[in-house]
């Protein structure tokens, strides 16, 4: 752990997942017992919220990461990505353990398939975590998994005044603590629905925002954009087309971009389509952080890039949008 060097202010902080993807580029997705020739394989730092931070800090945000490593050839990529970057990276070494690791399958299309591993020694618990890490920030981003350590930081930063953003997919045991404490959930396509018990998305959204009292209860919905629901109305950034090497990733880099865009009090809009734009472009190159993008090249797709046609359910409802350029590939 990083005790040695005093603590700054930053920007952001994420508490959650990191991992070393291998990823291995396909022609086609393998069938059960075939024996298929492989394009290309490399070796990356990745992770749900690692990812996140590492884009913050690439476009100019001064940032913190807090999880686990092992003591392998992993956590040495992880700390020197990190140092690369500039991160202030608090990382908790686990001795004789590795790292959370991933085998990322990448199709011709770009579509990926993961395979993780993760030792429970890597779970991060509350009593691992020290409060300056988190009041030291201007907003948190958690992912959930350690779900414990994720509430009592969500709970020091409410206490403190700070925004929590939460990246969900999963319902995990105690995820109505952590939602409570939430102030911006974007969540994956099905989690509103699967949470809540509502059918369709609209509904869940509202019934997700109303319960928790969130600021904004958002779903990331792939190639078909991002909806967002703020206790008064909807509002949908439909997805930018670009040619996709592998959509790895994108998720987290939209978290990114939506944490930008709030840092710098942009309008709801304008966030979307931005954090949009940031996954589109990451999904053009391998790896999860890959194709994270410079800040100019986003604002450069947003005026000019071609979009996915709107989804029907967004052409049923009022959805908001401000006259300000909107979001692509946003991954789920």
């Amino acid at each position: 752990m990083n005790t040695d060097k005093p603590l700054n202010m930053v920007d952001m902080v994420g508490v959650g997942l990191n991992a070393t993807d291998t990823v291995i580029a396909l022609d086609r997705y393998p069938g059960q017992g075939a024996k298929l020739e492989f394009n290309d394989l490399r070796v990356l730092p990745g992770g749900q919220v690692a990812s996140t931070v590492a884009a913050c800090q690439q476009w100019g945000l001064a940032t913190r990461y807090v999880g686990k490593i092992g003591d392998d050839d992993a956590a040495e990529l992880h700390r020197r990505e990190f140092a690369r970057l500039g991160v202030d990276a608090q990382l908790i070494a686990v001795p004789h353990c590795a790292s959370r690791q991933s085998v990322i399958l990448v199709d011709g299309d770009g579509e990926r398939t993961v395979l993780w591993r993760r030792d429970e020694r890597q779970n991060l618990h509350p009593g691992e975590l020290r409060r300056e890490w988190i009041e030291g920030a201007r907003v948190l981003h958690l992912d959930g998994y350690d779900i414990a350590a994720a509430t009592l930081a969500a709970g020091w930063a409410r206490a403190a005044g700070i925004p929590v953003v939460a990246d969900l997919d999963e319902l995990y045991p105690g995820i109505d603590d952590l939602l409570s404490l939430t102030d911006y959930a974007i969540v994956s396509r099905d989690f509103p629905s699967r949470l809540t018990g509502e059918t369709t998305l609209e509904a869940a959204l509202k019934t997700m925002q109303r319960r928790y009292g969130a600021k904004l209860a958002a779903a990331t919905l792939g190639h078909d954009g991002v909806l967002a629901w703020d206790g008064e109305q909807f509002c949908y950034s439909n997805a930018f087309r670009v040619p996709v090497a592998d959509t790895t990733g994108a998720g987290d880099i939209f978290h990114a971009g939506f944490i930008y865009g709030l840092l710098r009090g942009w309008p709801l809009q304008r966030q979307l389509d931005f954090a949009g734009a940031a996954a589109a472009l990451n999904c053009s190159a391998i790896g999860a952080r890959g194709g994270i993008a410079p800040v100019a090249a986003i604002e450069s797709l947003l005026r000019d890039g071609e979009r996915y046609p709107e989804p029907p359910i967004c052409s049923l409802m009022a959805v908001r949008r401000e006259s300000v350029p909107a979001g692509t590939t946003v991954a789920e």
